[in-house]
């Protein structure tokens, strides 16, 4: 029996590529796309399911979740991969975040995973074939670089759903990972030099005259580390690999860049760590 997966956020980037991929293999995918979206590229030579799925939208996700559900007449879902999400909003120094520009941040990163779990478990629920979510956080949990502090906060969010899940949905056989990419060529992180510079544009007066100064030299540097970022194949085939692991870990990190950061924070101690990242970023 071909195993079943939905992938939220597929349209472009990584989710687009891990969809993709699992239907090459044969799996039979369920691809999250927001209305309106082109998905030619997407479904160009395979053949996959597209569900329209605005992740802010619990009338639509759950709807997609029903399409979802008949399709797999009882079958049960196998795999949820919450990949959803935005960045470059709200970002800048937290003292002068635009909140509302937040709260769209969290709930597009948080929120929208929290309704794809719920609108998705019931069908997970019904999987024989060790079922499992696969939550994507963001290195930054490890290492939360200055003025991106609101998609920090929301990644964190990320982590502690993980974390609960796995408590809640251990005696049902469910397993539930984060994953903690490194930074990735996509959408997302194109033009990084441009767009770690509009963060100042984008600021108040006030807010450039107390910060820029000194934090502009770090977000600059952040640039330039994007335009070296890890090709989105090698991280998404790090991913699919965790489909056939028989015990998941609470959380990967995926990406070249990433290797050493958990033993790092292993071996020293978080006061030790925070001084070997403020070397590194000159803070």
């Amino acid at each position: 029996m071909a195993r079943s997966a939905v992938v939220t956020g597929a349209a472009m980037g990584m989710g687009m590529l891990m969809a993709r991929k699992l239907a090459q293999r044969g799996w039979r995918v369920f691809a999250g796309v927001m209305p309106g979206l082109d998905t030619s590229e997407l479904t160009k030579g395979v053949k996959l399911t597209v569900i329209e799925q605005n992740v802010t939208d619990q009338a639509m996700v759950r709807a997609g979740a029903q399409e979802v559900a008949k399709a797999l007449a009882g079958e049960g879902l196998d795999l949820l991969i919450n990949n959803a999400g935005i960045a470059n909003i709200a970002t800048g120094p937290i003292e002068g975040v635009d909140l509302e520009e937040a709260k769209r941040l969290f709930d597009v990163n948080l929120f929208g995973q929290v309704r794809a779990v719920q609108a998705f478990l019931p069908l997970l629920h019904e999987s024989r074939q060790s079922p499992r979510i696969f939550n994507f956080s963001s290195g930054a949990v490890r290492v939360p670089m200055p003025c991106s502090g609101m998609y920090n906060m929301s990644k964190y969010g990320v982590e502690g759903l993980t974390n609960t899940l796995r408590y809640e949905l251990a005696k049902f056989g469910i397993q539930v990972t984060s994953i903690e990419p490194g930074a990735v060529k996509t959408h997302m992180t194109a033009n990084p030099v441009q767009s770690t510079a509009s963060i100042w544009e984008r600021s108040s007066p006030e807010i450039r005259r107390r910060y820029e100064a000194r934090l502009r030299p770090m977000t600059e540097h952040l640039g330039r580390m994007l335009l070296t970022a890890n090709d989105p194949d090698y991280v998404t085939d790090d991913v699919l690999r965790l489909v056939d692991v028989a015990r998941l870990k609470p959380r990967y990190m995926v990406g070249k860049e990433t290797r050493l950061l958990p033993l790092l924070q292993r071996l020293l101690s978080e006061r030790a760590f925070e001084r070997l990242i403020s070397k590194q970023f000159n803070i």
